[in-house]
């Protein structure tokens, strides 16, 4: 006698053989790392070096050479006679942090009972969990380089602009305070290419609004699409992932938990200008994801992870806009 069973198609198999969960790594994988890619903002925007082994990298700091009128006859290599430079070195020191990881399990029958498909969700929602993660650390970093004093007399300090509670409200105020940090950049001889302002959305399209109006005699940027490409010869970014938080007293901020210290208060911050060499990340593990099948539990594990460390490189290439009292 016929039963009433039927044959689900299992569409996480190979050629309809097989492991019946072959499949659903790849889309997991691919789905995560294209999500990571085109959520995070300053990943392309500062240094990145990748390591085999270790638990942190060292980055060279060069100081500078000098220049003096020479007299005839005067030995050129003689040290009394000042001619030689002494440059001074130094390094920088990134940590790894601890394995950064987001993960979901969805059991089987949950999946089998739900009318929707959830693992796209789970893997874009754990890919955007990390890039969120991941340049939240690296805005931090950047205010800790434009808080950071002249290291060893081989570079200058950072720059913070501290314009109160109020000069930083309007886009003007916003436009004119970037072409102050470009001035800063320019004085502590940074490149002025390849630097980038970040701003969260609501001083972005303050600063939109002002630029690109369509009444201004010479309106820049797209009033239309809402964009506004550079000031100042800087490239402008809008990011989500400024943190506006005090982390100084959070508790997981600190090295004792991530090896590198990421405590900062960014109360007040409402923008970053930067060269991408103000702050560098050190990758040990860079994201990789895995998927299994837990028979014990009868539902799938999936897990999206980093090792990575971040720190400041060189502070002067580094301003903060801030509304704290100047």
């Amino acid at each position: 006698m016929a039963n009433s069973d039927t044959t689900p198609n299992r569409f996480g198999q190979i050629n309809a053989t097989g492991d019946n969960f072959a499949l659903f790594l790849k889309t997991f994988a691919g789905e995560v790392l294209t999500t990571f890619e085109t959520q995070t903002v300053f990943k392309a925007l500062h240094t990145i070096r990748s390591i085999k082994n270790g638990k942190s990298a060292q980055f060279p700091v060069t100081g500078i050479a000098s220049a003096a009128y020479h007299t005839p006859g005067q030995n050129i290599a003689d040290a009394g006679n000042s001619y030689l430079s002494t440059i001074k070195h130094g390094e920088r020191l990134i940590n790894i942090d601890k394995m950064l990881l987001s993960s979901a399990f969805i059991a089987n029958i949950d999946e089998a009972q739900n009318h929707y498909d959830v693992r796209s969700i789970y893997t874009t929602e754990i890919g955007r969990a990390l890039a969120k993660e991941f340049d939240k650390t690296i805005a931090r970093v950047i205010v800790k380089a434009a808080r950071t004093a002249a290291y060893l007399g081989l570079s200058n300090a950072g720059t913070k602009l501290a314009k109160g509670s109020t000069g930083l409200d309007t886009g003007a105020e916003i436009a004119a305070a970037i072409y102050e940090a470009a001035e800063e950049l320019d004085k502590k001889n940074v490149p002025d290419d390849s630097r980038y302002c970040v701003l969260r959305p609501t001083e972005y399209y303050r600063l939109v609004r002002e630029l690109a109006e369509p009444s201004k005699p010479s309106p820049v940027g797209s009033y239309v699409d809402g964009t506004v490409a550079r000031v100042a010869n800087v490239t402008i970014v809008k990011s989500n992932n400024v943190p506006v938080d005090n982390f100084s007293s959070t508790a997981n901020q600190g090295s004792s938990v991530t090896n590198n210290d990421y405590s900062v208060d960014m109360t007040d911050t409402i923008g970053l200008v930067f060269h991408p060499a103000a702050v560098g990340t050190v990758k040990l593990l860079d994201l990789a994801v895995e998927s299994e099948y837990q028979i014990e539990r009868q539902g799938t594990l999936m897990v999206a992870k980093y090792a990575m460390g971040h720190g400041v490189l060189r502070p002067e290439c580094a301003v903060e806009l801030s509304k704290a009292a100047s």
